[in-house]
């Protein structure tokens, strides 16, 4: 039952992912071609998970749309970081009403409309629409519940072309690149991650999101990589960082094999303070998770912990992932050791 409720949806919400990503960079370009930069990067209010800027409003509305024509036919439960979770379902007169809860024998959809709002906003890189499916049950679904995750690009106004992520199960996740003028599939098929354990010639990222947090986690980085050099070889001389201010695209890049590993330890630095920082959300990554450890990443807590949570717009998020089981088994005990050395 779970396969079929997958497969009736995945066509669905890839579709609003592409009306996202249509009018995202539609509002994007009318902005740029005007000078007005604040018709999208306007800061509008305080969302339930994170700011909600002027680009996001206007997804917001094509997301309404699309809930309501969805719940017309059948109930669903939907999220977004502007309103948490909503519930909605047929009113038995052709429209659509609002539901108490998940107990409507609908799917459960966690969406990140726009991961990576301040990259695209100045152009300088890709964002991306982040889907965790969840199927039927009476409660908020956790990460471990997901079963279909699509992570799609909404590239910056230089791009030609766009990337998908999907997965249906643990075991294989799908990848395509697509024309951008009308979708034609350029590349695609199963996506698998490489076999290297190797401890250089790669990025190797400690994300920094926030300034009062970067002496911290650069403590924990300096540590980590003095033990891959003194106890593993590694030529740091080419071990390269990567700032990414969407979770979502360092996922991605690490399915791609991109990043050989991406550390984000922002709430975990924050809580051994006593300090308190901006973390991702679940919604930012379920989906992402899903993808990436469906090509064979590890993505785990960062001590090397399960790493499951309520889909939600408030649990802090803190992961550490690798581009291949090879790769967790060679540098983990490093990073445990720096975690404990240096915090």
């Amino acid at each position: 039952m779970a396969r079929r409720i997958e497969e009736a949806w995945a066509e669905r919400l890839s579709e609003l992912c592409s009306a996202i990503r249509d009018g995202a960079r539609e509002a994007l370009a009318r902005a740029h071609a005007s000078g007005e930069r604040s018709l999208v990067d306007r800061p509008v209010r305080q969302g339930a998970g994170d700011v909600t800027y002027a680009i996001d409003e206007l997804v917001e509305r094509t997301i309404e749309l699309w809930f309501d024509a969805a719940a017309r036919e059948q109930p669903l439960s939907l999220l977004t970081e502007d309103t948490g979770w909503r519930h909605r379902g047929p009113d038995g007169a052709g429209g659509a009403r609002e539901l108490a809860g998940f107990d409507h024998g609908g799917p459960r959809i966690a969406l990140d409309p726009i991961d990576g709002t301040r990259n695209v906003m100045a152009d300088l890189r890709s964002a991306w629409t982040v889907v965790s499916f969840a199927p039927p049950s009476c409660g908020a679904p956790r990460l471990s519940d997901v079963t279909l995750g699509i992570v799609s690009e909404i590239p910056d106004s230089r791009a030609a072309r766009f990337r998908v992520f999907e997965t249906h199960s643990p075991e294989r996740c799908d990848f395509a690149l697509r024309e951008l003028d009308g979708g034609r599939l350029v590349r695609g098929g199963e996506l698998r991650v490489d076999s290297d354990a190797r401890v250089d010639r790669g990025y190797f990222s400690f994300f920094r999101y926030a300034p009062d947090q970067r002496p911290a986690i650069a403590r924990v980085e300096a540590e980590f990589f003095e033990r891959l050099r003194a106890r593993e070889g590694a030529d740091l001389r080419h071990v390269f960082d990567d700032q990414y201010i969407s979770n979502a695209g360092q996922l991605a890049l690490l399915a791609l094999g991109t990043y050989r590993m991406i550390a984000d330890l922002r709430g975990f630095v924050a809580r051994r303070a006593g300090t308190r920082t901006i973390t991702s959300k679940p919604y930012d990554v379920a989906g992402a998770i899903a993808c990436a450890r469906a090509a064979g990443c590890v993505v785990e807590g960062p001590l090397g912990t399960q790493l499951d949570f309520e889909l939600d717009v408030t649990t802090p998020v803190d992961f550490v992932g690798f581009a291949n089981r090879a790769t967790a088994e060679r540098v983990r005990p490093h990073l445990d050791d720096a975690l404990k050395a240096s915090i």
